[in-house]
């Protein structure tokens, strides 16, 4: 028995009735295009610099985070590869959760589940980093 043969039945696409037509999707699709490359150069350059440049993973320790962040630029680059990380996976979880979950109610709970624990993530990590004190260690 072939493919076109057999009936494959994909069914009909959800309904988009009550809805406003925007270019949301279009938009977190670039995003997710643009922060992936970003990230590649941020996670990548974190990588290099820790564990070639710095003198690999056994030398970090509290005195050594202390001292890194005590520099706005070192506190600007991981911020900015914590709130694009959380962003962009967030985002890509919210595509498998619209792709998958079937019912509208399990798709809304889903999707809250999500926003706020990357809220709460990205608050917590936002936090962390400008309220590091090195004077506790």
């Amino acid at each position: 028995m072939s493919v076109t043969d057999r009936n494959l039945d994909l069914g009909a696409p959800r309904s988009r009735r009550n809805r406003q037509r925007s270019n949301y999707e279009l938009y977190a699709w670039v995003f997710m295009r643009v922060s992936g490359i970003v990230l590649v150069f941020l996670v990548l350059g974190h990588l290099f610099i820790m564990n070639i440049l710095d003198g690999g993973v056994q030398r970090i320790n509290f005195a050594f985070v202390a001292g890194r962040w005590s520099s706005p630029f070192w506190q600007a680059w991981d911020l900015i590869m914590l709130w694009l990380a959380m962003l962009h996976g967030t985002n890509g979880l919210r595509t498998i959760i619209n792709d998958y979950a079937e019912r509208d109610q399990t798709r809304f709970w889903l999707k809250m589940l999500l926003y706020v624990s990357s809220a709460f993530i990205i608050l917590l990590g936002t936090l962390v980093i400008f309220t590091f004190d090195p004077n506790l260690g």
